[in-house]
């Protein structure tokens, strides 16, 4: 009978990076601002809409009513039908808007067509 060989140096499945006492917490602290831009981007196919502050850094994403602005402007972009849906429930949601702007990008010339198929 022959005896399994022991692996020498084999490395133990370690987790790395987290303390047992770590004395700092894993969860962020709630911001609370009081002003802030709010992007709606609205293609055909899905709506995103960004929460963030007067600098640009983004706060929250995806839901307006638990980060807790009382007034914010509004960008909308793009052509979709969720633009619509998206300004009526932001302002049924209590924050007080102060301007409303269209930053859809329009080309002025655009690219250059494919040329024409022969047949």
């Amino acid at each position: 009978m022959t005896k399994a060989i022991p692996k020498i140096g084999s490395r133990k499945k370690v987790r790395i990076g987290l303390r047992r006492n770590a004395r700092f917490s894993l969860r962020k602290s709630a911001r609370r601002i009081t002003k802030g831009v709010i992007h709606v981007q609205a293609s055909f196919n899905n709506t995103i809409i960004t929460v963030t502050d007067p600098q640009g850094r983004v706060v929250f994403w995806s839901s307006a009513g638990t980060v807790g602005l009382q007034r914010a402007e509004v960008m909308v972009k793009g052509a979709g039908s969720g633009r619509d849906a998206a300004l009526r429930a932001i302002a049924k949601s209590g924050v007080r808007l102060s301007c409303i702007r269209d930053v859809t990008p329009m080309p002025h010339n655009g690219c250059r067509p494919p040329k024409k198929r022969r047949l």
